[in-house]
């Protein structure tokens, strides 16, 4: 077993989310959100080589052109690893997102039952947003794995780079790796509608031109599923007309008021007594008064509709950090600290 091996093993067994190695650097692992520094004897060369020895030949060629360079790795232990390999100040490093070894379900991971109905739903756009290690990709993988288990369906995942694997269980699934198996998302979303899915998952909605694909598949009778780096719904429907050209932002909006089914935002919290994380979540729902809101581009109104209709399964985050805080799960400061509206929160803490 390879000493890179060794270490992201280690790093599972200490209840690890990442690793950081880098040459000149400490080792780090990311526990309960917060960087821990680890012993380490490896000098700079061979953290290169165990950094290089996770590559095959195309990455490497890839790399040594001046390139990052994103895959999956599986360690002997049968666990899957997202990498990601850069360089700083002309050395190289690597982090190393260890994902789960199986797939949590949706009650697992403590998110709310409202993510069953939208995975339910025969077509449409579902979104999933957060900051980086929020849990998106798990959180997705689970609504995958949920269809997987309970019907027959064909399902179409694009991903850079694949993440989780899915056992084949009712439903049929392809995983397309970006940059393996297709050229861009934007590409994989046009070639898909021509291989029969009834759902499918984006990785990331990061371009106009992804966007407006995935907009065509969801009006076109699909069910897909993306993510987006926003703290928000309001953020999110913003963040997505933004990213078109100004031309196009009213055609992208009316398409995004008649197709969107749900968007989900998440964060992981440190809890209170510093042994783990819990999830916070805001969720909107395609009601035709949220739908309205956007057509008429007044999102800044859609707090208020998330607000007043909970029985849509619709909630804010600061509503559900304060039920954290107030089932002393997290603390004052961790609810400050991770609201995307101090001023509402404060409202609620009093």
């Amino acid at each position: 077993m390879s000493e890179i091996d060794k270490i992201i093993i280690d790093a599972r067994a200490a209840g690890a989310s990442d690793v950081h190695i880098s040459q000149g650097m400490k080792l780090m692992f990311r526990i309960h959100g917060a960087l821990n520094v680890i012993p380490c004897e490896l000098c700079d060369e061979e953290i290169s080589d165990q950094i290089r020895s996770m590559l095959d030949q195309g990455q490497v060629r890839v790399l040594d052109d001046g390139n990052d360079v994103d895959f999956g790795y599986n360690t002997p232990d049968g666990n899957r690893q997202r990498v990601n390999i850069f360089r700083q100040q002309d050395k190289l490093c690597a982090t190393i997102r260890l994902l789960n070894s199986s797939i949590p379900s949706l009650s697992e991971l403590g998110l709310p039952s409202v993510l069953t109905e939208l995975v339910n739903l025969p077509r449409g756009l579902i979104l999933v947003t957060g900051p980086t290690g929020s849990g998106k990709s798990t959180t997705l993988a689970s609504m995958i794995d949920y269809v997987n288990i309970s019907r027959a369906e064909h399902i179409i995942t694009i991903e850079d780079p694949v993440e989780y694997i899915y056992e084949q269980k009712r439903s049929l699934i392809h995983q397309r790796e970006v940059g393996r198996d297709v050229a861009s998302f934007a590409g994989a979303l046009r070639s898909s509608l021509r291989e029969d899915p009834d759902i499918i998952l984006v990785g990331e909605m990061r371009d106009y031109e992804t966007i407006s694909a995935a907009l065509t598949a969801a009006e076109t009778g699909h069910l897909v599923l993306s993510t987006l780096h926003t703290t928000g719904a309001s953020q999110t429907v913003d963040r997505i007309i933004d990213a078109c050209p100004t031309n196009a932002q009213g055609q992208i909006r009316i398409q995004l008021s008649t197709v969107l089914g749900g968007i989900i935002t998440q964060c992981l919290i440190p809890t209170l007594s510093r042994d783990g994380r819990v999830v916070a979540t805001e969720v909107l729902t395609g009601t035709s008064a949220a739908l309205n809101l956007i057509r008429e581009n007044k999102c800044y109104q859609l707090n208020t509709v998330m607000t007043t209709d909970g029985k849509s399964g619709m909630h804010t985050l600061n509503n559900d950090l304060y039920r954290l805080y107030n089932d002393k799960r997290i603390s004052r400061e961790s609810a400050k600290k991770y609201t995307n509206d101090t001023k509402d929160l404060e409202q609620y803490l009093g």
